[in-house]
């Protein structure tokens, strides 16, 4: 025990003054602050149905090309009142360091159309899409990945996983664009565990069209969770600042897709909320950035 009063009192100033040297941590990016991010516009906005939601924005960076391609689906909690120009910043960004960038919108709960099995439908047609949107513009399909935030993360991993549907299912795709890995932001990977006070818990259940104990086919067939190993690299990414169900989850699937053999890596951004991971210039987007881009690289 410390019996001269002097020195207890220099140690306790000492560490006054450590402590309130260390920079504060800044305040999480709010909802707010993400609609509010600057919207650039699309190089080419190019339909692939005919209802008002089912197009895709593409941005082309300078040069001939032919360019690899990213998609990119925007969350929301699958809701119709948030559209894909939440992401427009996300994709200008990612387009200016060298990549073509498709930012789809599809039918959301609230569209007509939208919840099961539209919405699904509209993520898949819309990536294969790519496919025409390559005979007009320079992009290169053999180098395509997806990345999607909260939602839209989810949307990316199902995509990866189409060729594990059973070939009766509605939603079965032949032959669906091939991906080269896929990058889910905050991705609510587990639909059943969001209803128990995830992200979209209110919401799940009308995208789906119900509770698991009624369509349980629905939840088998959308839920990532539920359909793993996808085959190809998984690129999660979450900050410990999220909500605790969704970073939990994240974690149940990095560990389920690494048990069943996938290439599967997670990064927990300390300090970061639920869209610093969507905001060009935060401190984490220079890890997004990274980890999309590094799975374009010829291996």
């Amino acid at each position: 025990m410390l019996r001269d009063p002097l020195l207890l009192c220099a140690l306790l100033i000492l560490g006054f003054a450590l402590n309130n040297s260390r920079p504060a941590r800044a305040q999480v990016i709010s909802l707010k602050e993400a609609l509010n991010l600057p919207k650039p516009p699309a190089d080419h906005r190019i339909p692939y149905g005919d209802d008002r939601n089912q197009f895709g924005d593409l941005r082309l960076p300078s040069g001939d090309g032919p360019f690899p391609v990213v998609i990119v689906i925007h969350g929301g909690c699958y809701q119709a009142k948030y559209d894909l120009t939440l992401l427009s910043s996300f994709c200008a960004d990612l387009t200016a360091a060298g990549v073509a960038t498709w930012d789809l919108e599809y039918r959301r709960v609230g569209n007509e159309g939208g919840g099961w099995p539209g919405t699904f439908e509209d993520i898949a047609r819309g990536s294969d899409h790519l496919r025409v949107v390559a005979q007009s513009y320079p992009i290169d399909l053999t180098r395509v990945v997806a990345v999607g935030h909260s939602a839209g993360g989810h949307f990316v991993a199902w995509l990866a996983a189409r060729s594990r549907l059973p070939k009766d299912s509605v939603l079965y795709s032949e032959d669906p664009i091939p991906l080269l890995g896929v990058v889910p932001l905050a991705g609510v990977m587990d639909s059943r565990a969001d209803l128990k006070g995830g992200v979209c818990e209110k919401v799940t259940p009308k995208l789906l069209g119900g509770l698991p104990p009624q369509v349980p086919d629905h939840y088998d067939q959308t839920s990532p969770i539920e359909l793993l190993p996808i085959g190809v690299p998984i690129r999660s990414i979450i900050g410990d600042q999220d909500g605790p169900v969704l970073i939990d989850m994240v974690k149940r699937y990095d560990e389920k897709a690494r048990a069943a053999g996938d290439d599967s890596k997670l990064s927990i951004v300390e300090g970061a909320g639920h869209f610093e991971l969507t905001t060009p210039g935060s401190f984490a987007w220079g890890l997004v950035k990274e980890t999309v881009l590094s799975l374009l690289e010829p291996k």
